[in-house]
C-alpha cells in the first residue's frame, strides 16, 4: 500500500484485493449462495469482461473436477489399507494361535507380525501423505488405470449393444 503526500490514495496488489473481496462476500449478510446473474452483475460492477469470467468459469470447473478425482482417490486409498489392515488381523491371529498351540508359546509368529507391521505403518504413512512427488505419481497411475477401465467397459458395452441387434 503506497500513500502520496496531497492525499491518501491507496494502491493494492491483485492478492490483497482477492483477500479483501473474499473477506467481504463471506461477510455479507447473504444465504451463502449466489446466482449466475449475481455473478455476472458482480463481476460487471469489477469490470471483469464476459470472456474473461467464461475462462475463469471453466479453470474453476476443471479444478473442481481435479478436487473430485482427488477425493475418489483417496478414499480408494483408504479402503486399501482399511482391506490390509483386515488381513493383517486375520492372518496373523492365525499364526499367533498356530504358534501358540504348537510350541505353548509365541515364538515364530512375533517376527511374521513384526515385520508385516512395518510394511503396513509405512503403507499407513504413504496413504496419508496428500502431497509430493510420490503421490502426483500414485494418483496419475490410478487415474490412467481408471481411465482404461472406462475406455474397456465402454467397449464392451457397445459390442454386448451391438450383437443383441
Amino acid at each position: 500500500m503506497n500513500i502520496s503526500d496531497n492525499k491518501m490514495t491507496c494502491v493494492y496488489h491483485q492478492e490483497d484485493i482477492q483477500q479483501i473481496l473474499q473477506i467481504a462476500i463471506s461477510r455479507q449478510a447473504h444465504e451463502g449462495e449466489f446466482t449466475r446473474e449475481q455473478l455476472v452483475e458482480i463481476a460487471a460492477e469489477l469490470e471483469i469482461t464476459p470472456e474473461c469470467l467464461q475462462a475463469a468459469e471453466r479453470e474453476w470447473q476443471l479444478q473442481q473436477a481435479d478436487l473430485h478425482k482427488r477425493e475418489a482417490f483417496n478414499m480408494h486409498r483408504r479402503r486399501n489399507l482399511q482391506k490390509s489392515f483386515g488381513n493383517y488381523a486375520i492372518v496373523n491371529s492365525f499364526f499367533l494361535l498356530l504358534n501358540f498351540i504348537s510350541a505353548g508359546e509365541l515364538s515364530w509368529s512375533l517376527y511374521i507380525a513384526l515385520f508385516w507391521g512395518v510394511g503396513l505403518a509405512l503403507n499407513t504413512w504413504n496413504t496419508f501423505q496428500t502431497q509430493g512427488e510420490e503421490y502426483e505419481k500414485a494418483y496419475r497411475r490410478w487415474y490412467r488405470s481408471r481411465q482404461i477401465k472406462q475406455s474397456v467397459n465402454s467397449l464392451v458395452d457397445r459390442c454386448l449393444k451391438a450383437w443383441q441387434i
